[in-house]
């Protein structure tokens, strides 16, 4: 069946996200080229246990330009207006700073950046940053929701995601040393899929090693592979 048969999809995943993707994967498209409704956002049960998942339905569109800048930072007023109510109700007191950004952007889609900053904010962040991937996941779909589009929202805490980011690029090039030295695989701990993206990128043009993921779900990894000798 071609894809312009294909028009709209409904696909179901453990995240919003995940079903986002397997959708585009399916229809062979791109987000710019697709209108995004989520029918049912997932539950999760104790320690973080997939209730109910997620289900959207994604269809083509005719192809277009990415959103105007004018179009984005409307986006990004709403989107720190939606992140204030979040932490209002949660009795958070702190500063919201926001920026659209468009270089490095899939398909030059702009990028909604919030920054957080405050006193004793750890409880935001959690461990390993699960409370702050809940809290960008909650304020991207709230902003989706309104803008009537899928619109990409970053949540920055105290320069937590630049760091995390830091760490990770220092990470990925101590482990490709590693697999270059030992000759063998090095599989990095388990990571969600904008944290496996930054150590594929850190390794894009590693002149000595390939990296892939592998695994299903939340045990998703990436494998840091040395390339043979030509």
């Amino acid at each position: 069946m071609s894809v312009s048969e294909r028009r709209s999809l409904e696909v179901s995943g453990k995240t919003v996200e995940e079903a986002v993707e397997k959708a585009l994967a399916q229809l062979q498209a791109t987000r710019d080229q697709v209108e995004i409704e989520v029918i049912h956002p997932g539950t999760r049960g104790l320690l973080g246990l997939v209730l109910e998942e997620a289900q959207v339905r994604v269809s083509l569109t005719s192809p277009a330009a990415p959103a105007g800048l004018a179009s984005a930072r409307e986006a990004a007023r709403v989107a720190q207006e939606v992140l204030e109510k979040l932490l209002v109700g949660m009795g958070i007191h702190a500063r919201i700073s926001r920026r659209v950004e468009t270089e490095g952007t899939p398909e030059g889609e702009p990028t909604i950046l919030l920054d957080v900053k405050g006193r004793d904010l750890g409880i935001l962040i959690g461990r390993r940053g699960e409370t702050l991937r809940a809290l960008q996941y909650l304020t991207r779909l709230l902003t989706s929701r309104r803008a009537q589009r899928w619109v990409g929202v970053v949540v920055d805490i105290d320069g937590y995601t630049e760091r995390r980011q830091t760490t990770l690029q220092e990470l990925a090039l101590r482990m490709a040393q590693r697999a270059q030295a030992e000759g063998r695989p090095v599989a990095l701990e388990p990571m969600p899929p904008h944290e496996r993206r930054i150590v594929h990128l850190a390794l894009r043009d590693h002149a000595l090693v390939t990296t892939q993921s592998s695994g299903e779900g939340e045990e998703r990894k990436v494998v840091i592979h040395p390339k043979k000798p030509s």
